[in-house]
C-alpha cells in the first residue's frame, strides 16, 4: 500500500522529507491489517498454509464475511445479503438475513446457488420470539454462491443484495470457503 502524503515541518531539507516518508511508512503499516486480503489476492500455494478457521464473522453493514483463526482475520470476502438486509430476521419470508450466534452445520453439494453451507438458524432465542407473535421464524439460511441458473450472467448478481435472507459470495470464493470450514464452526452475524 502506498500513500502519498503533504506535510509541513517547520524544518526544510532532508530531514523533513525522511521525516514525511517516515511518517507515510508508518501509516500504512498501521492501516494494513483493516485490509484483509481476499482470495483472489493471495499468492499461490497460501492455502496450504492458511491457518485453522476457528469462528466465521459476518458484518452485515460492512458485507463482509471473515474467516477468523483465533482473533487473526486469515480471509475476507464480500458478500451479497437478503433484499432487506437492515435488521434481524423475524420471520419466513421477510427477505432478512438473522443476527446473533449459529453454527454451520451442514453442507450441500447439490445446491441451486453452485453450493451451500447451512446456517443454524433459528436458534432457541429465535423461535421464541417468532412463537410470542405467532409467525414462523423459517429456515433454510445458508451460505452459497451464485444461482446456477444465471449462467454467465453471474457475475451480475456480485455486489448486490439478492438472496431471501442467505449470505452469498462468488463460486470461487464459495470453493474456498468450502475447503477452509468445518462442520461445526461457529459463525457469528452482526449488524
Amino acid at each position: 500500500m502506498l500513500l502519498k502524503m503533504s506535510i509541513s515541518l517547520s524544518g526544510t531539507g532532508r530531514s523533513s522529507v525522511a521525516i514525511a516518508s517516515f511518517l507515510a511508512f508508518a501509516f500504512s503499516l498501521l492501516l494494513a491489517p483493516l485490509s484483509p486480503l481476499s482470495a483472489s489476492e493471495l499468492p499461490m500455494g497460501a492455502m496450504d498454509e492458511t491457518p485453522e478457521v476457528s469462528e466465521v464473522l459476518v458484518r452485515k453493514e460492512e458485507r463482509r464475511l471473515y474467516l477468523l483463526s483465533g482473533d487473526q482475520v486469515v480471509r475476507s470476502y464480500r458478500i451479497g445479503l437478503g433484499d432487506n438486509p437492515s435488521g434481524h430476521k423475524l420471520y419466513e419470508g421477510d427477505k432478512r438475513t438473522p443476527e446473533g450466534k449459529y453454527v454451520l452445520d451442514w453442507r450441500n453439494s447439490n445446491s441451486d446457488f453452485y453450493k451451500s453451507i447451512h446456517i443454524s438458524y433459528p436458534n432457541a432465542e429465535d423461535r421464541e420470539q417468532a412463537s410470542a407473535w405467532g409467525l414462523d421464524p423459517g429456515g433454510s439460511i445458508m451460505i452459497h454462491g451464485l444461482p446456477n441458473e444465471a449462467g454467465d450472467m453471474a457475475f451480475a448478481f456480485l455486489g448486490l443484495d439478492w438472496t431471501d435472507g442467505c449470505i452469498a459470495v462468488s463460486n470461487e470464493e464459495m470453493d474456498e470457503i468450502w475447503q477452509l470450514v468445518a462442520d461445526g464452526t461457529p459463525i457469528r452475524i452482526v449488524p
